[in-house]
């Protein structure tokens, strides 16, 4: 493959997946702006193993999700050290369903998102999550219960 068709791909495959990545992360972060940092260096990555890469949508994938549960591991010890901070929210669009998400764990959160924003299997799920299926059906019946109460 010539450089010029790799580019090429390369460039179809960032236009494919920047806005559900960037939905994907926004909805796990809870803020758009670290987001598209997030599938920012998550394209670096890509673009820097791209010779390397079977299936570039799952690496994308993989790699903003491990970004996410990052910044949210951080997060949390930001919060729990911090004077006060609450969260700005950058958009009111979808306020209550982003309260919502905040109220369930950072596993629970990548779970819901994956299977309900992202249309993901519980295995497809189990396997970026690193868990058995059961696991995932688990963390979803959880999160339903709490989300439906939190919107009721």
């Amino acid at each position: 493959m010539s450089e010029h068709a790799g580019t090429e791909e390369f460039e179809a495959v960032y236009e494919r997946l920047w806005q559900p990545m960037v939905r994907l992360a926004a909805l796990t972060t809870g803020s758009t702006a670290i987001a598209e940092e997030i599938v920012q260096d998550a394209f670096s990555g890509l673009h820097r193993h791209w010779s390397r890469v079977d299936t570039p949508s799952a690496w994308v994938r993989v790699a903003v999700v491990n970004q996410c549960r990052s910044w949210v591991r951080r997060r949390q010890l930001e919060r729990r050290f911090a004077l006060s901070g609450p969260l700005v929210i950058e958009d009111p669009d979808g306020t209550a369903v982003r309260d919502a998400l905040r109220m369930l764990t950072p596993r629970q959160r990548l779970a819901v998102v994956l299977r309900y924003y992202e249309d993901l299997s519980e295995k497809q799920i189990a396997d970026i999550l690193n868990c058995r299926p059961g696991t995932v059906k688990s963390l979803l019946a959880r999160s339903n219960a709490t989300l439906k109460e939190a919107l009721r």
